[in-house]
């Protein structure tokens, strides 16, 4: 006979931090659930971040539920270690119903209003469905991939862990966000000869006028935001990271000083045909798009200092320190003395196991502070969710909050949080 099927009022689906969070907010209401993990919590954090990856937010700034952060320098930035330990001290607080190495198949809603939830340890029923797996599935490596030589090593920026992995010459990174800006000065730092195929990512300054620019932004409200308040409304979930480092204890990423120390800088990299890797002629406007935002973003600093009379020192804003040249459109890979190609563009979503009508037509959750139209489908954990601190360990205990204080509603479970410490 096939095994019965089990029924749990919530399922969650992922045990990283949001899922946990939510978990956090159920077991203080005492309602019954499970968290299926297809891996290991943590896992993202441990096995898919480069070996000098650190957070580029201070660490004051985590802030899971009955998990602030209370190591000895909150305005520094964990590395990757320090964030899989804090992490588990989490999931140790917390003691959640988890069940690790369980991947979820598939989610459909039954006709008597219940979920089927097929997973690798059987099949179940929930009344409630919560999505905590992320929105950064499935590594973006273009078609044009197919077409280098074989003797060219790529990976992916989920894979690169440090310099000493890539065969040797010269490298070239593609992607200007967070993970590329980053991981081209990683190779930088380590003496490797990098070009770096620049997107439209925007910048922000670590430090300006004698603070942190977060705690700035912080004081000035913006963390508080949310995606109906923000003058881009749901486009702000499109928007692209700044590019800034907490290394050794936070600076700048200025990729106009990377070109004056060797680094070669190109375009937005459009094809490899005939030989040769073509770049389109953009490279100035990116890096002066870039430029602009840092600068306002200091500029509403200015403002802000101004307005509410704050000592500060005064600091002048950037000006570059270089300028490209004639821009190159066309590159011969045969003489370039590139070996290796890092693609950092990104991820999509991949959610082709939930069968509900909650998604757009680029496949992306339709929601309100996560709760969908689909009764009993929600999602916790996905950038800008309600605010900027959504898709961080800022704000997405508060997201989970909101999410668990709906779900008992639905379940008709209303009653008092508990008050139990974790």
């Amino acid at each position: 006979m096939p095994p019965k099927t089990r029924h749990v009022p919530v399922v969650i689906v992922g045990g990283g931090q949001a899922g946990l969070s939510v978990s956090y907010h159920l077991k203080q209401r005492g309602i019954e659930h499970h968290v299926f993990e297809k891996n290991t919590a943590a896992h993202t954090w441990s096995t898919q971040r480069w070996d000098s990856f650190c957070l580029v937010t201070p660490n004051w700034q985590c802030d899971l539920p009955g998990h602030p952060y209370d190591g000895p320098d909150p305005d520094g930035f964990m590395k990757k270690d320090e964030i899989v330990a804090y992490l588990k001290a989490f999931v140790a607080k917390v003691d959640p119903p988890l069940r690790e190495g369980v991947a979820v198949n598939r989610v459909a809603r039954r006709e008597d209003g219940l979920f089927d939830v097929h997973t690798s340890d059987g099949d179940y029923t929930a009344s409630e469905v919560v999505v905590a797996s992320g929105g950064y599935h499935t590594p973006i490596i273009p078609r044009m991939a197919e077409k280098l030589p074989g003797s060219i090593t790529q990976i992916h920026s989920n894979q690169y862990r440090n310099p000493g992995q890539l065969p040797e010459g010269e490298v070239l990174v593609v992607g200007s966000g967070q993970s590329g800006a980053q991981i081209a000065e990683d190779l930088h730092l380590a003496g490797r000869k990098v070009h770096l195929a620049v997107g439209d990512a925007p910048r922000c300054a670590r430090f300006y006028r004698g603070r942190d620019v977060v705690t700035w932004l912080a004081d000035m409200g913006y963390y508080e935001m949310t995606v109906d308040n923000h003058p881009l409304r749901d486009g702000v979930r499109d928007n692209t990271n700044h590019y800034v480092t907490g290394r050794d204890a936070g600076r700048d990423i200025d990729l106009r000083r990377f070109a004056i120390e060797g680094m070669k800088l190109y375009g937005l990299m459009e094809d490899y045909q005939d030989g040769s890797l073509r770049f389109r002629d953009d490279l100035k406007r990116s890096l002066d798009s870039a430029d602009r935002t840092y600068n306002g973003i200091n500029a509403a600093i200015d403002k802000y200092i101004a307005e509410n009379g704050i000592e500060a020192p005064p600091q002048e804003h950037y000006s570059p320190v270089w300028v490209p040249g004639e821009p190159i459109l066309s590159l011969p890979l045969e003489g370039s003395g590139i070996t290796s190609v890092v693609w950092c563009i990104g991820f999509t979503p991949d959610f082709r196991w939930l069968d509900a009508s909650v998604f757009n037509g680029a496949g992306s959750p339709k929601h309100k502070r996560g709760i969908t139209s689909e009764p009993g489908v929600s999602f916790i954990g996905l950038p800008w969710l309600n605010t900027w601190g959504s898709g961080r360990f800022g704000a997405v205990g508060r997201d989970a909050e909101y999410v668990v204080g709906v779900i008992q509603k639905r379940l008709g479970t209303e009653r008092p949080a508990l008050k139990f410490a974790v």
